[in-house]
């Protein structure tokens, strides 16, 4: 039977029967969306050996992460297109056309041959199933989350709309255990032949229990209404995006809140994930539990917020959390590494090294698309450097850079790639092997551990800190969806939120590791990748603060 919630509901009675079905028609599907979309995210590492072989194991793996972030870069393309038709179709049958496209690329996916089958169709194909996954993220967040709010009663509607918040944490909580269930049932080995496949195929009930209860859902009452009216948008992109008026406030959005939110909430989940495992060296089981335990304490923290910004307001919260992340994250990570890997804290505190170079071969290592190689002797160098988690002063010098490591000093190369580009020559991937070992034999003698000691992990403070982080994220992404739409009017909503929604988390947010390793090796400072958080959260909080206007009153109904 289709649901619909009236719009007069009053304020303090408890959630209806059908309030609460048109949350958990949202919420669910979402969820589901967010496991599809961190799948592969998580799987990285093994879809490179599965669809990139033809390359060498560094460059699959890079152009591995780069098909997870075609499908962040086209996120906002999808907001464009889906928050179109939901403003002039309806939100309903959008966001549901969005979760069939995300769910059957998703377990496509499972069942798609690998290079060594079908050759370079694999990548291609897959690539292709990507940018369907993001375009439809991309119109599934402003759907589900305008639906809600538009079914919300007067001064419920952060509390309602918060639980949609919770839905890309429960995504990947539910991604994580999938995987780690799957992994304990098959075993490793069986895991990286054929049982990676197993979590992709499993979306199929996932999606098919999303469109049924979607299905049952009537549209927004007040899209209908305007809809009965004859008051909907005939071009919602060009009333959203055209005119000044409109087209502030979505710059406004985007830099005052979005940007913001989107790195403190990607700092506290991926960021906090990689950190983990690539830099502290901690083993994926046990970093995946770590994260999956901060989840677990915080993920309730966003209907907390949520309900809280119905009666104190949806900007002192967001803004909180944007400064407390700017001013604790640097004692936060610090603190993370001595719980997490006390050899590690201790060797970056007592054992300095250099690299000796000439500064104008030094590149900004930021490697967007994933095809750029950086050959030269000082980026070697510092690759290597950063790859094994070493902090490093920068001296200018002359000639080949040369790494010095206590007393050990080691001269590194300029290399040649072969004639596609693509990779180092037969010479050049020697010389690497040769001098990457030279350099971990002198990080390992003046005390840099290759990896975390289980024993040394100290499990409660890691958790402890995570879990800080984790109610920064809520803090900011708790309140921002019911913002979002008291911003902006009814009849261009969907398009106007969802685009500085996606290009906050789609570019600013998922383009954060890449940056943040960028930025480390460029610095010779494990932790200086958090500055581009800092940075982002820090100016979110100043415009936020200056331009930004409360929104928690606006009666969206009137607002068209």
């Amino acid at each position: 039977m289709a649901t619909t919630v009236a719009a007069g509901s009053k304020v303090g009675q408890p959630m209806t029967a059908a309030e609460k079905k048109v949350i958990f028609a949202s919420s669910l599907g979402t969820v589901f969306e967010w496991y599809d979309f961190y799948l592969y995210g998580s799987l990285a590492a093994i879809i490179a050996k599965q669809f990139f072989s033809a390359l060498d194991p560094a460059s699959g793996f890079i152009f591995a992460l780069l098909a997870f972030a075609a499908g962040f870069i086209v996120r906002p393309f999808g907001a464009l297109f889906f928050g179109r038709l939901g403003d002039m179709i309806g939100r309903k049958y959008t966001f549901l056309v969005t979760i069939v496209i995300m769910g059957l690329s998703t377990s496509i996916v499972g069942f798609l041959p690998s290079y060594a089958s079908i050759g370079v169709a694999a990548p291609v194909i897959l690539i292709g199933l990507r940018l369907l996954q993001g375009l439809a993220l991309g119109g599934e967040y402003g759907g589900a989350a305008t639906y809600v709010a538009e079914h919300s009663p007067p001064g419920k509607r952060g509390a309602f709309t918060s639980w949609i918040q919770t839905t890309a944490t429960l995504g990947l909580f539910l991604s994580l255990l999938v995987i780690l269930g799957t992994r304990l049932a098959l075993g490793e080995e069986t895991f990286a032949l054929w049982g990676w496949r197993v979590p992709f195929i499993v979306s199929i009930a996932l999606l098919a229990v999303s469109v049924w209860i979607r299905l049952s859902m009537n549209e927004s009452p007040a899209f209908k209404k305007m809809k009965e009216e004859g008051r909907t948008s005939k071009a919602p992109l060009t009333e959203s995006f055209g005119k000044w008026k409109n087209l502030k406030i979505v710059i406004l959005a985007l830099v005052g809140l979005t940007a913001g939110q989107a790195v403190v909430w990607y700092t506290g989940q991926f960021y906090a994930l990689f950190f983990l495992t690539q830099t502290l060296k901690i083993d994926g089981t046990t970093a995946n539990l770590l994260i999956a335990a901060s989840l677990l304490i915080g993920t309730p923290f966003f209907v907390i917020f949520g309900t809280l910004s119905d009666k104190i307001g949806r900007k002192p919260i967001i803004m909180a959390g944007c400064l407390l992340a700017a001013l604790t994250y640097f004692p936060l990570f610090h603190a993370l590494t001595d719980a997490g890997n006390p050899e590690l804290a201790k060797a970056l505190a007592g054992s300095p090294v250099t690299v000796t170079a000439d500064p104008a071969e030094c590149s900004f290592q930021f490697n967007l698309t994933g095809q750029k190689k950086f050959v030269s002797s000082c980026d070697i160098a510092k690759q290597a450097l950063a790859g094994a988690s070493v902090n490093y002063e920068t001296v200018a010098g002359t000639g080949p850079a040369v790494v010095k490591i206590g007393d050990n000093t080691i001269p590194s190369f300029n290399a040649t790639l072969t004639p596609d580009g693509l990779n180092l020559d037969a010479d050049s991937k020697k010389k690497e092997a040769e001098f990457k070992k030279a350099v971990n034999a002198a990080i390992k003698a003046h005390g840099y551990p290759a990896k975390a000691d289980p024993a040394q992990i100290n499990k409660p403070m890691v958790i402890a800190i995570l879990a800080i982080m984790m109610i920064y994220v809520t803090m900011v992404y708790g309140p921002i969806a019911a913002m979002l739409v008291e911003m902006f009017p009814t009849r261009i909503r969907y398009t106007s939120m969802s685009l500085p929604y996606h290009i906050g988390n789609g570019w600013f947010g998922g383009l954060l590791p890449t940056t943040a390793f960028a930025i480390v090796a460029q610095t010779g400072n494990v932790y200086n990748g958090l500055w581009y958080p800092i940075v982002v959260a820090s100016v979110t909080f100043v415009v936020g603060m200056l331009f930004i206007r409360e929104t928690k009153d606006v009666d969206i109904y009137k607002n068209d």
